[in-house]
């Protein structure tokens, strides 16, 4: 097919969906980070069992991007996408009934499942659509869906808490996916590649530069998704802040971050890519360590500076990634370095991190995330294919 050269008409149509679905799927992954107070306190819970649901919800996360990596292509990209969109209508539609606390670990699997066709279906749509030149700047303004997602989701719940209870927002985010899925069906072409063969996925498996990304990316999520699932209840629980104030602080901290995610699309297709990634990871471990040490007065301003770098990672990260990786590779590659960053940083280190809030504190665990961020930064320097 012949890619678009440029970002005018039907080129930022297209984008502009695809950056809608980027964020809505990063409203209902995140949608529990500022209820979660209210859960924990509706069904007596700690810390450790309400940060578990961002455990189940990136286990599910990680198997769907493997999967999606190793059969969407030859499924359809589109296809991909259009049905784990109405998959999520349908999940948001069922959590109001919930009326026993496991049943939302089960839920917060299926979300993290239905979301996890989505970035390994539209990262090759992405690469198809659009020519290489333009990849930096495509990428990075469809990943301020993100940004704007992590910067409204406390915001919207904020505001809709006002009308509805934590458990009517799903139905609301049920007829938005709904009608995205539709929307997104009429505006996009169905493009498949054959499955890669198991050879192509013995060689992926087998090479460093694989190991090193998962590595990477496991510490770049954990300093955005892990830390912003346990914000509320770290703000809330041990800095003794009111839910209200500690979602609008949380909201606004990401704002400067949208404008990041733009800057980083211009940045990348001028700069060393590597240097790039090393300096965001380094300059965020050094910001999450002090997240951990600072009073409560320095809390707003740190959380925004540590929002500031963290955000620059994503854009970064997915560039190298559809640099790193051939046309072959790129989408089983993708999905694996999800699979693994995801349930690791997405999953595993917010359940720590609760963890540490029962044992000790949310401020210990949390400043030595930071440290871990920050060696590494260390890695990206053996990532030759960066260079």
């Amino acid at each position: 097919m012949a890619k678009y050269n440029d970002l005018r008409g039907k080129a930022l149509l297209f984008l502009m969906c695809l950056w809608f679905l980027w964020f809505i799927n990063f409203n209902i992954r995140m949608i529990f980070s500022p209820i979660l107070p209210i859960v924990e306190d509706e069904f007596a819970i700690n810390h450790a069992q309400a940060s578990g649901i961002f455990a189940f919800l990136s286990v599910g996360y990680s198997i769907a991007v493997l999967v999606c990596g190793l059969f969407s292509g030859t499924f359809g990209y589109k296809r991909s996408i259009f049905f784990s969109m109405l998959f999520l209508s349908l999940i948001s539609f069922s959590i109001p009934f919930v009326q026993t606390f496991w049943l939302l670990y089960v839920f917060g699997f299926f979300i993290g499942l239905a979301v996890g066709f989505y970035l390994p279906s539209a990262m090759p749509l992405m690469t198809e659509y659009y020519s290489e030149n333009n990849w930096g700047k495509v990428i990075a303004i469809h990943d301020t869906g993100a940004s704007i997602s992590i910067f409204s989701t406390p915001l919207i719940v904020l505001f809709l808490l006002g009308f509805f209870s934590w458990r009517d927002i799903f139905l609301v985010l049920a007829f938005v996916f709904l009608a995205a899925a539709i929307i997104f069906f009429f505006s996009c072409s169905e493009i498949k590649i054959d499955s890669p063969p198991k050879l192509i996925y013995k060689d992926l498996m087998r090479m460093p530069l694989l190991w090193l990304m998962v590595v990477i990316w496991i510490f770049g999520i954990g300093g955005n998704m892990g830390i912003y699932a346990v914000i509320p209840l770290y703000l809330t629980k041990e800095l003794g802040l009111e839910l209200n104030y500690a979602n609008t602080i949380l909201g606004i901290s990401r704002l400067g971050s949208i404008g990041v995610s733009i800057l980083c699309g211009f940045l990348i297709d001028k700069f060393n890519l590597r240097m790039l990634m090393f300096l965001v990871l380094l300059v965020t471990g050094i910001t999450t360590v002090l997240m951990g040490l600072v009073s409560t007065g320095f809390m707003g301003i740190i959380l925004f500076l540590q929002a500031l770098c963290v955000t620059a990672f994503f854009p970064v990260g997915l560039v190298a990634i559809a640099r790193a990786f051939n046309r072959e590779k790129r989408s089983l590659a993708t999905g694996i370095i999800f699979a693994l960053s995801i349930a690791s940083g997405g999953g595993l280190i917010p359940y720590l991190l609760g963890l540490a809030g029962d044992l000790h504190s949310f401020g210990l665990g949390i400043a030595i995330l930071g440290i871990f961020i920050s060696l590494s930064s260390l890695v990206v320097f053996h990532v030759k294919e960066l260079k």
